[in-house]
């Protein structure tokens, strides 16, 4: 078996002005029609080649939901989260970093993904943090709803924790 790839990835934690978080929800690789939502994530993927972390996560802002924004107005980083993964035939080492973007006003455009993005067919839904703490769901990082208060206490001032 050979190594696994490392990707540097940037995320942001995009909340609006009622405190909800905005969230896309995986169906999977490759999703069958009609395949259920398996867990929910922060917009956000890979570093590109000359790309810094906050350039990248601006980028897939404006790839994944269509937000136009300046890397200065991302907050922190707040988080860093290690996740490996499989991709195909490749395992994939995420190295993610998390930066929080505060009282957005914003209709999800999803135009600009990629046609494998667009394939995905993943939703998007703002959540509260009562329904992130008391809903079934599954969340990326795993531990979102335990993490994320801190976070809506804002701003953030200390040093990025490592999640789950």
């Amino acid at each position: 078996m050979s190594a696994a790839r490392v990707r540097p990835s940037s995320r942001v934690l995009v909340l609006d002005r009622q405190q909800r978080v905005l969230l896309l929800g995986s169906r999977g690789h490759a999703p069958a029609p009609g395949t259920a939502v398996q867990w929910w994530y922060t917009p956000g993927g890979g570093v590109e080649d000359g790309e810094d972390l906050r350039s990248a996560a601006v980028r897939e802002l404006a790839e994944e939901i269509g937000l136009q924004v300046a890397p200065a107005d991302l907050e922190g980083p707040v988080w860093f989260r290690r996740y490996q993964s499989a991709w195909g035939a490749e395992t994939v080492d995420s190295r993610e970093t998390y930066f929080v973007l505060r009282d957005v006003d914003h209709q999800v455009d999803p135009s600009g993904r990629t046609a494998e993005e667009l394939a995905e067919d993943e939703p998007h839904r703002w959540w509260t943090l009562a329904e992130v703490v008391g809903g079934a769901a599954v969340f990326a990082p795993r531990e979102l709803a335990v993490v994320l208060p801190r976070v809506l206490d804002g701003p953030w001032a200390g040093p990025p924790r490592i999640v789950d």
